[in-house]
């Protein structure tokens, strides 16, 4: 059991999501007061891991999920199809005029001294709909299912979203899957459902059944009830205070055997040092660092925790593994959108101390 993780060889699926799909419009540069046109980025925290497992990395990965049945739908649907990522759909009729939608995230990329700016509409969101028993888990697990994933923007979407995943790791566990959580902490989203105090009970009843958990000291605090740390961190690269809350973690959550998050300071929108940590079964790992110019940086932690997870699938050693989430996570935000267009290729070379010079 490599990790302490019982990871199965085979089965029909790698790796399997359940999360909101939504899509990002994008003006760029340009403040949306002041935007004339946008790019539009299907994400999803959840679908964005399977995304880049099945483009990147050539895994067989799935996304349990929420279809609105109109264009913006279709968009969607059609580009969980070119990241070949297999979709199973609770389906929704959309009533042409108020719902159920497909979330919209607006967010600019700001520049230079500019932070980018992030808001939302979830008004009415189809994924906040659904509901234990919207999935036929037996049938879904029924070829064998390696890894299940799940996040804290999803559970944070309605009472019933985050039943559903509790109940969803809990199927996974007992059909022998490796499970993992995001605690992807959106303060904006749990304030509308019942704040902190609600997220931490809501929270824990999925993360009885997680062995790996993806998060940061503030996730941790925020999403799992951790007391603060009792040291200030010497930098936003310092891991001291994340490995210090570990304890704590295992100790309310005896099941987790592997914690892991991103490092990263922010210098300015487009330069950023760059690094990553994990807790792996008792021993500690910090990936190298490296400065970035982001392009855009929406979704390098789902591109970190999906390289973490190719690496742990594949039976890579715990300081390859972290190698290959940071490797990936950084070419990420060379890329617009949020999802990734990185080759594995690229993704081990950068792992392994490759540099920028032309590739010919």
């Amino acid at each position: 059991m490599p990790y302490g993780l019982n990871i199965r060889k085979d089965a029909e699926l790698d790796f399997l999501s359940l999360g909101a799909l939504i899509h990002r419009l994008d003006p760029g540069t340009i403040p949306f007061r002041k935007a004339t046109e946008c790019k539009i980025h299907v994400s999803g925290g959840e679908f964005n891991v399977a995304a880049n497992l099945a483009d990147c990395f050539g895994m067989k990965t799935a996304i349990a999920s929420a279809m609105s049945d109109y264009p913006i739908g279709d968009l969607i649907a059609e580009r969980v199809r070119a990241m070949g990522v297999k979709p199973f759909y609770k389906h929704f009729k959309h009533d042409g005029a108020t719902g159920p939608n497909m979330a919209t995230v607006y967010s600019d990329r700001g520049h230079g001294l500019r932070a980018p700016v992030v808001f939302y509409n979830r008004a009415n969101e189809a994924a906040a709909q659904l509901k234990p028993g919207d999935f036929d888990w037996d049938a879904i697990f029924a070829g064998g299912v390696r890894w299940v994933h799940s996040g804290g923007i999803f559970a944070a979407l309605s009472p019933t979203t985050a039943e559903l995943a509790a109940e969803m790791m809990k199927a996974a566990k007992a059909a022998g899957a490796v499970t993992s959580f995001d605690l992807n902490f959106r303060e904006k989203l749990w304030r509308i459902s019942g704040g902190i105090d609600h997220a931490v009970e809501t929270i824990g009843k999925i993360v009885e059944n997680v062995d790996v958990l993806v998060g940061n000291e503030e996730d941790l605090q925020k999403g799992l009830g951790i007391p603060g740390p009792e040291v200030a961190a010497k930098s936003k690269l310092d891991p001291s205070v994340f490995f210090g809350m570990i304890g704590k973690v295992v100790k309310k959550h005896p099941k987790v055997k592997v914690v892991a998050t991103t490092l990263r300071e922010v210098h300015s929108t487009n330069r950023h040092t760059w690094s990553a940590v994990a807790w792996i079964d008792g021993k500690t790992f910090t990936a190298p660092t490296a400065e970035l110019e982001v392009v855009d940086r929406v979704g390098g932690g789902d591109g970190f925790a999906a390289g973490f997870i190719y690496g742990l699938l594949t039976g890579e050693p715990p300081e390859e593994a972290i190698k290959l989430g940071w490797a990936h996570g950084a070419l990420l935000t060379t890329f617009p959108g949020d999802t990734t267009m990185a080759t594995v290729d690229q993704v081990r070379d950068f792992a392994q101390g490759g540099s920028a010079r032309i590739q010919r």
